[in-house]
């Protein structure tokens, strides 16, 4: 079932919006009352577009991690998720040193990289989403607080979602991106160093990918040397942007942004049947 959670609460789980009396559930949560902690809070997030980096280990609720989200308009949001994809899939197509490669190169190329150039693509194109929070407690808690598993009718869902310690680092990527600025040259120059990684297992001709990649970085190094000579901790965040972007969770991507749009259908195989690969 998925709740959205009042002004200024979303971000804090149930433990904390909803205090329970009983002596039985104080005795299992007193470590959790005791501690001290503040979770992210999204109304912030969209008020003051502040997006600092949130560790997910320190900081945050301690359940915080078997805590799922949603998008909270799919209808609009995997709209623009849509054409994300579409200019992704154009931007490939654009690359003639993409198709010299044999098949099989392509293929893995874009089976590693669909995720990290979707993202960029979010980023490019400024898709801001809300969200809203899947309550499924868990089966000891429903026990302690005679919880059934339907609650108002429907499904709790807690095989639904992505995870929400993944999705706040990728809203807080996403912020840093959009902070900096960037033109549409260096993203379509961070895209290529994506794309033409050397490092995937299996590839025929690796030192040819290689060579892309360096072509690419080359020239996203020479355009900040003449756009932005005198911001180096500008153009080192890029550099370690390649790092963040290989990070981030296919599956949190999925869920969240292709699911509602594909269902259960892989993109990583519908992208290659769209760019006449397989």
């Amino acid at each position: 079932m998925a709740a959205e959670a009042p002004s200024g609460e979303f971000g804090k789980c149930q433990c904390q919006t909803e205090p329970i009396d009983s002596i039985l559930y104080q005795i299992l949560n007193r470590e959790l009352s005791s501690e001290k902690w503040e979770c992210y809070n999204y109304s912030q997030y969209h008020r003051h577009r502040v997006h600092p980096w949130v560790s997910s280990s320190t900081g945050c609720c301690p359940c915080g991690e078997n805590r799922k989200v949603v998008l909270k308009t799919p209808e609009v949001t995997c709209r623009r998720a849509s054409e994300v994809l579409l200019k992704t899939v154009a931007f490939i197509r654009n690359l003639p040193s993409f198709y010299q490669l044999p098949h099989e190169d392509q293929a893995l190329l874009i089976r590693q990289s669909w995720v990290p150039l979707f993202v960029l693509g979010l980023a490019q194109e400024q898709v801001d989403f809300d969200l809203q929070e899947l309550l499924a407690p868990s089966l000891l808690k429903k026990i302690l607080l005679n919880q059934s598993d339907v609650d108002g009718g429907e499904p709790c869902g807690s095989a639904l979602g992505a995870p929400l310690a993944e999705v706040r680092q990728l809203k807080c990527f996403l912020g840093k991106l959009w902070n900096l600025d960037m033109c549409a040259k260096e993203y379509a120059y961070l895209k290529g160093i994506i794309l033409f990684n050397p490092e995937i297992c299996g590839l025929r001709f690796p030192h040819y990918v290689q060579t892309l990649q360096q072509e690419a970085w080359r020239m996203l190094t020479e355009l900040n040397l003449s756009m932005y000579s005198r911001n180096q901790a500008r153009f080192n965040w890029i550099l370690g942007a390649f790092t963040n972007l290989q990070a981030i969770n296919v599956y949190t991507i999925t869920e969240l942004f292709i699911k509602p749009i594909l269902g259960e259908i892989s993109l990583d195989e519908l992208l290659l049947e769209t760019l006449s690969i397989k």
